[in-house]
C-alpha cells in the first residue's frame, strides 16, 4: 500500500508488554489501534518485550546503532520514538559543556535517514527537576541518611542537577529539530518542551508551525461495558458501603503517597492503593507507615480506611475492573509532567484530586477534578468539595473522555505520519 496513505512504521520503545510500565502499555495500545485502521507497524523494544525486533536496553551504549540497523533491514517509511529518557540510558552530567551524551540514542537522531516522529513523555520545570535529580544522586551514591551529606557534596549535588538540566533541555531541543514531528500529551508539556516556560502560545496552528502536536494519551476501558460496581468491588474484596479513592502505579517517591500517613480519611471513604515496580527503575517504594501497623495487618479489607492490594502491575482487564470499583482517583504527586494514570481514570469515568502541578491544572480547568496544595488538610477539604459536587464532575468527565478513544488517537497519528513523509519527499525532490 502506498506510504502516502498507509505508511510502514517502525515504533521504538525499550519498554513493551509484558514488561510492566506505562510507556509500554501506552505504546502497545497505540500500535494495536494503528493496525486496526490499516497501518503497517513493527515494534523495536527490549528482548523481554513482545515486539518484532529487539536489542534496546537502558545499559546498551549501542542503542543508536540498533535502531539504525533495524531501519536498514526493514526499510520503513517513518520511525516513531517513544521518548522516556530513562529507558534509553539517561545519564547525569557534571559540566554544562560536557561532551557526554545524555542518553544512548543521540547518535541515532544525527544519522537517521528517514523521517522521525518523537513522542515526549516527560519534561520538567527546574524546581521539579531538582527533586528528581536529588533522588537520582542519592540512589547512584547509595545515600540513605540525607542529613549526613557534607556541604561540599550538597554543592556538587546541586551543580550536577543544574548541569544535567541544561544538557537535558539542549538534548530535547536537538531531538525536536531533528524530528519531522513532535508529540506531547498536553498543552502544559508543550510549554515545557518548547522553551521551558509558559510563554509559548499553544494554539494548534502556532504549535504545528514548530512541528509540535498535542495528542492526548489514549485510554479506554478494556471491559467494554461498565462493570456493576458492587461486583467489581467483590473481585478485590473491597467494601461496598463506602466511597473509594484509588492510587496506583509505580510506587516511587515522586508519587507522593506518603501523604496518606497524615490524611484524615472521612468515615464514609476508603483509600485503595496498588503498587508496582518499574523493571528499569532503581527507586525505592514510597513508605506508607500506616500500612505497617499490626492493627492494619490484622483487619479485614472491608474494615480498613487504607487498603493496599499489593497485586503488582495489573493486566488491562484487572485495571479496568479496579477503576470501575472506585469513585475518584487521587494523585498527590510531588513531580510530574504527565500522567497516564489520570487518563486511565478519566476513561473509566473518574474525576480526580491532585497536587497543584501544572499538568493537573490543565485538566482542572476543564472541570475534570480539583488541584490543591500538597498538604493533607487541603486534600481532605478537596474530598469534601468533590463529594458535594460529584455529579457535576462526573458529567464533565463523561463529556471529555471520548477524546481519549484509541481510534481517534491513531487517526491523529496517521495524519502526522502522512504529512511528515510527504514533506520529506518534497524537500528531497527540490
Amino acid at each position: 500500500m502506498s506510504a502516502d496513505l498507509k505508511p510502514k512504521v517502525l515504533m521504538v520503545s525499550t519498554e513493551y508488554p509484558p514488561i510492566p510500565g506505562g510507556v509500554g502499555r501506552y505504546t502497545s495500545n497505540l500500535v494495536k489501534a494503528l493496525k486496526e485502521i490499516g497501518v503497517e507497524v513493527y515494534v523495536l523494544c527490549n528482548e523481554k518485550g513482545n515486539g518484532d525486533f529487539f536489542g534496546l536496553d537502558p545499559l546498551n551504549e549501542n542503542n543508536s546503532q540498533v535502531i539504525l540497523d533495524v531501519i536498514n533491514a526493514l526499510r520503513p517509511d517513518i520511525v516513531h520514538i517513544q521518548l522516556e529518557h530513562g529507558l534509553y540510558g539517561f545519564k547525569q552530567v557534571f559540566k554544562k559543556n560536557s561532551n557526554k551524551s545524555i542518553t544512548n540514542i543521540e547518535e541515532f537522531y544525527e544519522k537517521c535517514p528517514i523521517p522521525i516522529v518523537t513522542t515526549f513523555h516527560s519534561a520538567y520545570p527546574f524546581k521539579q527537576w531538582l527533586k528528581i535529580s536529588k533522588l537520582l544522586y542519592h540512589q547512584q551514591n547509595d545515600i540513605i541518611d540525607t542529613d549526613s551529606i557534607n556541604p561540599l557534596d550538597k554543592i556538587k549535588e546541586y551543580w550536577i542537577a543544574l548541569s544535567t538540566y541544561f544538557a537535558f533541555n539542549k538534548s530535547n531541543r536537538i531531538k525536536m529539530k531533528k524530528s519531522s514531528a513532535n508529540i506531547v500529551f498536553s498543552e502544559y508539556l508543550a510549554h515545557l518542551i518548547s522553551d521551558g516556560n509558559n510563554s509559548v502560545n499553544t494554539r494548534r496552528s502556532d504549535l504545528e508551525k514548530n512541528k509540535l502536536f498535542v495528542i492526548y494519551h489514549g485510554a479506554e476501558p478494556v471491559v467494554s461495558v461498565s462493570a456493576e460496581k458492587n461486583l467489581a468491588r467483590r473481585k478485590f474484596n473491597l467494601p461496598i458501603d463506602r466511597k473509594i479513592g484509588v492510587l496506583f502505579g509505580f510506587a516511587t517517591n515522586t508519587k507522593g503517597w506518603d501523604i496518606l500517613n497524615s490524611l484524615n480519611i472521612p468515615h464514609n471513604w476508603t483509600i485503595v492503593i496498588n503498587q508496582s515496580k518499574n523493571l528499569y527503575g532503581s527507586g525505592k517504594p514510597t513508605s506508607i507507615g500506616i500500612l505497617d501497623s499490626p492493627d492494619h495487618k490484622d483487619t479485614n479489607n472491608r474494615d480498613q480506611k487504607i487498603i493496599n492490594l499489593n497485586q503488582g502491575f495489573l493486566t488491562d482487564s484487572d485495571l479496568s475492573t479496579l477503576l470501575y470499583s472506585c469513585d475518584i482517583v487521587i494523585l498527590p504527586y510531588t513531580v510530574t509532567s504527565g500522567s497516564g494514570v489520570l487518563f486511565d481514570a478519566i476513561a473509566h469515568g473518574l474525576p480526580f484530586i491532585s497536587s497543584n502541578l501544572g499538568f493537573f491544572k490543565e485538566f482542572e480547568e476543564k472541570g475534570l477534578g480539583i488541584t490543591v496544595k500538597r498538604k493533607s488538610g487541603e486534600f481532605e477539604r478537596a474530598l469534601e468539595k468533590l463529594e458535594a459536587n460529584y455529579s457535576d464532575y462526573v458529567q464533565k468527565v463523561k463529556e471529555f473522555k471520548p477524546e481519549l478513544k484509541w481510534t481517534n488517537i491513531a487517526s491523529q497519528h496517521l495524519e502526522i505520519y502522512i504529512k511528515s513523509i510527504s514533506e520529506r519527499k518534497k524537500s528531497t525532490s527540490t
